[in-house]
């Protein structure tokens, strides 16, 4: 007999003993009236190049290709971090910006914004969450919903992680998709995780630009995958 339901939200381990599981996905149509913000890393290691190619140009060009797909009528926005440069801590945490309001029809206005901007910073995660989370979305009603494109973990003194738990306390509206890209330590790959996992968010690894495309897309998709475990006694 069913006994339970679990959906898996937060990077928690559930030890079931004596029991089978039976994993399942399904589809749910995307709201377009979900509002979309875009965080995307300027910080100073996109400036390297990956495969002979710099990989702030591989991630512009995706962002390209993708801008021109979303429906006009949806509502999207765009925040950075790491665009600059800064000695001290309290000064380099602290970089992170909304250059473009969430908004109808502003597909242009980012794709412009992206290419007056060269990576030079740290990577304040953190710090941009909380600022997208308390300012950018504020008269949004409904689903809200972040894209992090990023190619490394957290440098200053705080956690996705730690902060994404505690969102959940407070909020069930906002979900966190991650993009990791290029990224290899495995720590930072689990604290990013966490973050999405935490918010019932998609987290995507790409190494190319065919997978930020892919990724990218998937995050923007008119329908959302959602699984989860039924636990059997």
């Amino acid at each position: 007999m069913i006994k339970k339901f679990f959906i898996p939200v937060c990077a928690a381990v559930f030890f079931v003993f004596g029991a089978n599981y039976v994993g399942f996905s399904a589809e749910i149509d995307d709201d377009i009236n979900e509002a979309v913000l875009f965080i995307v890393d300027f910080s100073n290691s996109m400036s390297e190049k990956f495969r002979g190619i710099k990989k702030i140009d591989m991630v512009l060009e995706t962002i390209d290709e993708i801008l021109p797909t979303i429906p006009k009528n949806k509502k999207i926005g765009l925040r950075v971090y790491g665009h600059k440069s800064g000695f001290l801590a309290s000064t380099a945490c602290k970089a992170s910006s909304l250059l473009v309001p969430i908004s109808q029809g502003s597909a242009s206005l980012i794709q412009g914004n992206l290419y007056n901007l060269k990576p030079t910073g740290w990577t304040p995660i953190t710090f941009a969450l909380k600022q997208a989370v308390a300012n950018d979305f504020a008269g949004f009603s409904g689903k809200k919903r972040i894209i992090l494109l990023s190619d490394g973990g957290e440098n200053c003194d705080e956690s996705p992680c730690d902060y994404a738990l505690e969102l959940i306390k407070q909020r069930d509206d906002i979900f966190i998709d991650v993009i990791a890209f290029t990224i290899f330590d495995q720590e930072a790959k689990n604290q990013l995780k966490c973050a999405a996992l935490a918010t019932s968010g998609k987290f995507y690894t790409a190494n190319t630009t065919a997978e930020l495309k892919k990724s990218l897309a998937n995050s923007l998709s008119a329908k959302k995958e959602v699984q989860g475990k039924i636990i059997l006694h």
